[in-house]
């Protein structure tokens, strides 16, 4: 698989990484099988997809316990990427960044990742009780104490605390410019995909300027993009797209041309291009410090995800993605 570099640093990757979540946490939770999900992780090491990403509220904790059984056994070939910054409660989710709690955090992920290092350390969150730069400043420390290799940031992406004439990750680049000053940013986590697009107004260039990587997150649109989910076939309750507003069973139809899209374009590359692989192509299209991160729990969505990596779209490809309807969700 072709390799992308992260950060100044240059840490490499696959062009393609997988998103352990749906392993363990936000979705249906009855098709969670962590022996089918162990050998996901093997296969997308196995096809280059070396970039790891879990977090230690996926669960909570038992996305990275499952992600060290892998590790255990073949670290040298993956990239490990977790998260620090949120707890999870009984029925609800909190923010904390005190040096202290992020230190204790991050002794526990190397303990359930069953490693010696972490590659990429990301802030989930940032607390609004603690400054941004009390908290990078203590994920800095543990780079220096080689616990963490290199560090980066979730974009905030929060729709409905935006302010009126602000863009969605303006938030996001005010956190970026703060810690920036305290320690370099390696990478950015944020969600991009061909039906949530707005990471390119601002936030994608704000990294490429700089040489950030860009982990794009939901980069198949939660699964939507595949083209396999049908609409009012409805998702059990712990699913959290039984409460997007994109997947109502009335917009899940009115969505349909975006998928019709991707499968014209499929088409043309040939009768095994699915349009899940159309859509990550699209992401990697979007520069070269561009890193798609889709989640999956089954080996044969791993595989076919990977094989992304190797489909190139046309200037009229792109061109087409460009002129699909905008998403529909039940706020329009």
């Amino acid at each position: 698989m072709e390799r992308r570099t992260i950060g100044a640093a240059a840490l490499e990757v696959g062009a393609v990484g997988l998103g352990c979540m749906p392993m363990s946490w936000a979705y249906t939770a009855s098709r969670q099988r962590g022996e089918e999900s162990l050998r996901a992780v093997h296969t997308a090491l196995d096809q280059g997809s070396t970039l790891l990403d879990t977090a230690d509220m996926y669960g909570p904790f038992t996305n990275e316990l499952l992600v060290g059984r892998v590790l255990k056994e073949r670290r040298s070939d993956a990239f490990v990427s977790t998260k620090v910054g949120l707890l999870v409660g009984e029925q609800h989710i909190v923010a904390n960044g005190r040096p202290g709690y992020v230190r204790r955090a991050c002794d526990a992920s190397l303990r359930r990742l069953q490693t010696d290092v972490i590659d990429l350390y990301q802030l989930h969150r940032a607390d609004p009780e603690v400054p941004v730069e009390e908290t990078w400043g203590a994920m800095a420390d543990l780079v220096t104490a080689g616990k963490v290799r290199s560090l980066g940031l979730c974009a905030v992406g929060a729709r409905s605390g935006r302010r009126s004439g602000t863009r969605l990750h303006d938030g996001t680049i005010r956190q970026l410019e703060r810690v920036q000053q305290v320690f370099p940013v390696s990478a950015v986590e944020a969600e991009l995909s061909v039906w949530s697009t707005e990471a390119l107004d601002a936030l994608l260039p704000w990294c490429a300027a700089r040489g950030v990587g860009f982990l794009s997150a939901m980069p198949l649109g939660n699964g939507f993009l595949t083209g396999t989910l049908t609409p009012g076939e409805g998702f059990e309750p712990d699913d959290v797209r039984a409460r997007h507003p994109r997947f109502t069973a009335e917009m899940m139809a009115a969505n349909q041309p975006i998928v019709a899209g991707l499968r014209r374009i499929a088409r043309r590359h040939g009768d095994e291009v699915t349009p899940a692989q159309v859509a990550l192509a699209w992401v990697l299209a979007q520069g070269p410090q561009v890193v798609p991160v889709p989640g999956t729990k089954q080996e044969r969505w791993v595989t076919e995800n990977a094989r992304a990596a190797g489909l190139r779209l046309t200037a009229a490809d792109l061109a087409e993605v460009a002129a699909l309807p905008g998403a529909r969700g039940s706020w329009d």
